[in-house]
């Protein structure tokens, strides 16, 4: 009989390098390694031989960086989606897209599970099997980490470093250097060992090593740099007036961002799960294209739309975070955030420095702002008559005197 066959998301890492030789001991079946290239880079270097010298029987290394850019980072920030006013779902966003290529290598190769390294307390085991779920909802999912048997034998990292070197598997992680990291072309994520600590300081000159998008904003340029963004319907389409793909716009931001010292976060978040964890962030790009997109909003959108889809974000940023990307809510959500943003055109200019994204300027065909109607001179439009603002006061102010008045009569 021919052996199960199981697909594995595997990164390289520790984890999944470990569970690669786990499975495929313990299930005796073949493991496809799936990989999806969303913007590692060098992280990917040597990662096939490196798959199949662990044990796998077929790789899959997909270059989906270009539909990553435009099918999920662009669409989540439209809706100006921020986790608990820090987080720009760097890690969560890319879930989605790498269960979608997950499930449709399974279905192709005719395997009859999917596996994954997620730890079984964190956020990507639930994003990982919700969207698989939501895709394909026959697909058998194995986390190892939830398996009584495999915590038994690796119940911490210094064991899977053991583990590793005993089996000639190279890993970056070791001892000496025991925090995790997950990169993509959003960002690079920093968690567990001594970042456990959430007085642990990353920032310190001695750990600056830690970070690789981002230089550290006192070690940024001294000299300011001006950038142009053209937006058309909330997507960013050209930079300094040069026409770019997501992707292309997303690399140029990062290197920009990234040279200025921008987009660095340090936060301890809620967990879906329902522990709190704390993660140090790099979005060097997407907390520029985060920040000049709001700018472009700001002239562009109509004031009501903008408190509906504002009121919107917290929900729409905790679906993306929770791994509802595929559910019907957040495809309601979205179909409302794309209408929202059909006048969203212009330029935006800001300033780089030092770890600051400076307003330099926005500018919009379709814009809003009259400056004839806004300014405190005289309008000449006479679209606004001031004294129309006696009586707007008055009716607002009625149910305060009303409320007052109740008060004080019961003093």
């Amino acid at each position: 009989m021919a052996k199960e066959k199981i697909v594995l998301a595997y990164s390289g890492g520790l984890d999944t390098s470990v569970i690669l030789k786990w499975l495929k001991e313990t299930y005796d079946a073949e493991i496809i390694a799936f990989t999806a290239d969303i913007g590692q880079k060098e992280e990917l270097d040597g990662l096939e031989e490196k798959a199949l010298a662990t044990g796998a029987s077929k790789v899959y290394i997909d270059d989906l960086r270009d539909e990553f850019a435009n099918d999920f980072i662009y669409p989540m920030f439209q809706s100006g989606a921020l986790y608990e006013g820090q987080y720009l779902l760097g890690t969560s966003i890319a879930r989605p897209l790498i269960a979608k290529r997950m499930v449709d290598i399974a279905i192709a190769e005719g395997a009859t599970a999917i596996a994954h390294g997620a730890t079984g307390k964190g956020n990507d085991q639930v994003r990982f099997e919700l969207n698989a779920a939501a895709l394909s909802p026959s697909i058998k999912v194995i986390a190892p980490w939830r398996l009584e048997e495999f915590r038994n034998q690796f119940p911490g990292r210094a064991e899977m470093i053991a583990y590793a070197e005993a089996n000639g598997i190279p890993v970056q992680a070791s001892a000496a250097k025991p925090y995790s990291m997950d990169r993509n072309l959003l960002h690079i994520s920093y968690e567990s060992g001594v970042l456990e600590d959430p007085w642990f300081d990353p920032s310190a000159p001695e750990n600056k090593e830690m970070f690789l998008l981002s230089n550290a904003p006192e070690d940024a340029p001294d000299e300011a740099e001006y950038l142009e963004l053209d937006f058309l319907k909330g997507n960013c389409v050209a930079l300094n007036g040069e026409a770019l793909t997501p992707l292309q716009v997303m690399e140029k931001l990062n290197e920009l961002g990234g040279k200025h010292g921008i987009g660095r976060v340090d936060m301890v978040e809620n967990r879906f799960v329902g522990m709190k964890s704390r993660g140090v962030y790099e979005t060097p790009g997407g907390t520029i294209l985060f920040t000049a997109h709001r700018k472009m909003e700001s002239i562009t959108m109509d004031r009501e739309v903008m408190n509906l889809r504002d009121s919107l974000i917290t929900r729409y940023s905790t679906l993306v975070y929770n791994g509802f990307w595929f559910a019907p809510e957040r495809l309601a959500l979205q179909a409302l955030v794309n209408e929202s943003q059909k006048n969203v055109t212009g330029t935006v200019r800001v300033k780089l420095y030092k770890g600051n994204i400076i307003g330099a300027g926005v500018k919009s065909p379709v814009s809003l702002y009259n400056p004839d109607i806004a300014t405190m001179e005289a309008d000449p439009t006479q679209a606004y008559d001031q004294g129309d603002a006696t009586g707007f006061i008055r009716l607002n102010a009625l149910r305060l005197k009303v409320s007052a008045g109740v008060a004080e009569s019961n003093k």
